[in-house]
């Protein structure tokens, strides 16, 4: 068993090399911009460097073309294999790192409904983005499609509560004089 730490880039790395192989560092990070970062984030520099790391364990296999820019080939090896296997199998009761702007500026006062306002636009194209995408899901493994029925949830929540911010009007600070 590799002593090699491994971390949820390590795991998505994995992952999508398990469905890309064999691949290379851009492949991956091409697939991750239309899926795993909507819901978690990773410079595309540490998909890279990951890949890697995870071949010098021994998790990933690395061919190198023989001409031309000589790119890293990876796919993952037997170890990796169990390794994601052993992950996947593993339940989590880890709860979601939210990271947005929107929230903590409302957090530190921001004007509730000019924020709204462009927090509505974006979850709205978002969402649209994720029901193109489930609309033409036809082959899509089941794992990534659960997935992207979450996202829509998400979405769908962020939506109602922007937009009922956008609706209403701020009642008076306690001691003031309503208008």
């Amino acid at each position: 068993m590799s002593s090699t730490r491994l971390t949820e880039t390590s795991y998505i790395v994995l992952g999508l090399l398990e469905r890309l192989q064999p691949a290379t560092p851009y492949d991956l990070k091409r697939l991750a911009q239309v899926s795993t970062i909507n819901f978690w984030s990773v410079p595309h520099t540490q998909l890279y460097t990951e890949c890697a790391r995870l071949a010098q364990a021994g998790l990933l296999l690395e061919e190198r073309e023989q001409t031309g820019r000589r790119r890293r080939i990876y796919s993952v090896s037997e170890r990796g294999a169990q390794a994601l296997e052993r992950w996947r199998q593993e339940p989590t009761d880890a709860l979601e790192e939210v990271r947005d702007a929107g929230t903590l500026k409302l957090f530190f006062g921001a004007d509730p409904a000019s924020l709204a306002a462009v927090q509505l636009e974006a979850h709205q194209r978002q969402l649209r983005t994720y029901e193109h995408l489930h609309a033409s899901s036809g082959e899509m493994p089941r794992g990534m499609r659960l997935a992207l029925e979450a996202g829509i949830g998400h979405e769908r929540e962020f939506i109602r509560f922007w937009s009922q911010l956008l609706n209403e009007r701020d009642p008076p600070e306690e001691g003031a004089a309503a208008p």
